[in-house]
């Protein structure tokens, strides 16, 4: 069987206050997916069970060693999940509000991208 990319969904996720690379990483990942739908992989790949997608996950952003992958994963519904995760994204100076649990000013920002693949 051949591998064959049906999607590559892009997006962006800010965690403003907080300080967490899994939360910034989470919502870029819920961005890049929060508006499709996969007809395709029924109608054109001829899949039975959404569970055979095969969805692999790129995520850049600051501070990759402090993710913890099975909640940036729990995000995707579906499919044979797999996650890399590397460094980039943004750390931009926001305002640490105290009330909020910020430990200090960073506003951490990431990008994923979410690519479906299937057997054919």
């Amino acid at each position: 069987m051949t591998r064959k990319r049906l999607i590559i969904e892009m997006g962006m996720g800010v965690d403003q206050h907080g300080q967490e690379p899994t939360v910034a990483a989470s919502r870029a990942v819920r961005n890049a997916i929060a508006h499709n739908a996969l007809p395709g992989v029924w109608e054109v790949a001829g899949l039975s069970d959404p569970n055979q997608m095969i969805v692999e996950v790129q995520v850049a952003v600051p501070y990759p060693d402090q993710v913890r992958q099975e909640e940036v994963l729990a995000v995707l519904p579906f499919g044979q999940k797999s996650l890399t995760v590397q460094s980039g994204g943004m750390v931009v100076q926001g305002r640490a509000i105290p009330e909020l649990n910020d430990k200090n000013d960073e506003m951490l920002i990431a990008v994923a991208a979410v690519t479906v693949f299937v057997e054919t």
